[in-house]
């Protein structure tokens, strides 16, 4: 188990391609993982899922990845899954290749995904190189290899005037099935504030689901070099946790509880976060609770206008909803 500090800097969690490699043991948790992939050009990546199901969602670039899975096995308690030792009664291999088209960056459109289950391998190659995020979180049932276009992403504008933000939900709020896995990603424009007011999932309720959830950055560069942004979470009077700090490009934040946001977007300079979340529920519900202190905040929405500048990214489907 590595260092349980909720700001990892960029490099930190680094291990040979992986510029993020953080499994839930390595967060001092039990189900969220990430990591993040950098292929060169023509590059390739051999890798086991294991206990986890993942997301292949490329940051920049496109990819080819070549899935294998046991037919007939959609639950299990481990990497291997289940079935019998008798080799007659074996479940065959399935192997299938999906070309993911990607994107030039995360500031210039959504992308399509894979999805791969528990016990599966897969092969990540790369002809032109890019970098690929692997959101991963422990599983228990193996589900179906899901390949989702970009025109199907569900594109959420939310907030209004400086806390609008735009929302890309990959595995939350939609039709893919996982486990336990529950994916999206957010982009602020540059002096806006997002994941605002603060809110918390850390309990299980009729309106909470308890979720760890991972922050990976990326802020857009201004002419003369590297943006930044700000970013806070902090605790309950009987969990204390305080985290007020400039974040980069490549750095993450774990939270394993308390309140989080905001998150800022320093004037100049857009902001990009990756969310990782996932928890002991498999209903696939993403439930928070505001900070009570600020709740007040959403209702200062209604008078206000989306911020122009967005959608940022090329959005085949638009909404509105309240938070992230």
């Amino acid at each position: 188990m590595r260092s349980s500090q909720p700001l990892r800097r960029a490099g930190a969690d680094a291990t040979g391609p992986f510029t993020v490699s953080l499994s839930p043991e390595d967060a001092g948790w039990a189900f969220s993982g990430l990591r993040v992939l950098d292929l060169p050009a023509g590059g390739r990546q051999d890798l086991e899922t294991g206990a986890d199901e993942l997301l292949v969602l490329p940051l920049t670039g496109a990819c080819t990845v070549t899935v294998t899975t046991d037919t007939g096995i959609t639950g299990g308690g481990g990497a291997g899954g289940g079935g019998s030792a008798d080799p007659e009664n074996m479940p065959s291999a399935h192997t299938r290749t999906f070309a993911l088209q990607g994107r030039a960056d995360v500031f210039s459109a959504v992308t399509d995904h894979l999805y791969v289950p528990m016990g599966a391998t897969l092969t990540i190659t790369s002809a032109g190189g890019g970098r690929f995020a692997l959101p991963s979180a422990r599983a228990s049932r193996r589900l179906p290899v899901s390949h989702r276009r970009a025109d199907e992403v569900r594109v959420e504008l939310r907030g209004a005037g400086t806390c609008s933000r735009q929302v890309n939900n990959y595995a939350l709020g939609n039709d893919l099935d996982t486990d336990h896995l529950l994916v999206c990603e957010v982009l602020t424009p540059g002096g806006n504030w997002s994941s605002y007011p603060p809110h918390k999932h850390d309990v299980h309720s009729e309106v909470e689901r308890e979720l760890e959830e991972i922050y990976y950055f990326e802020v857009a560069p201004g002419p003369d070099g590297p943006g930044f942004a700000f970013h806070r979470t902090y605790g309950t009077a009987d969990r204390p946790l305080e985290l007020t700090e400039e974040v980069r490009t490549g750095d993450v934040v774990l939270i394993p509880h308390g309140y989080h946001g905001p998150s800022m977007a320093a004037p100049g300079y857009d902001l990009y976060y990756l969310n990782v979340m996932a928890g002991p529920a498999s209903d696939q519900q993403w439930l928070m609770t505001d900070d009570p202190r600020h709740h007040w905040i959403r209702d200062t929405w209604a008078d206000q206008e989306i911020d122009p500048r967005l959608p940022m990214t090329s959005t085949p489907a638009e909404g509105r909803e309240g938070h992230t």
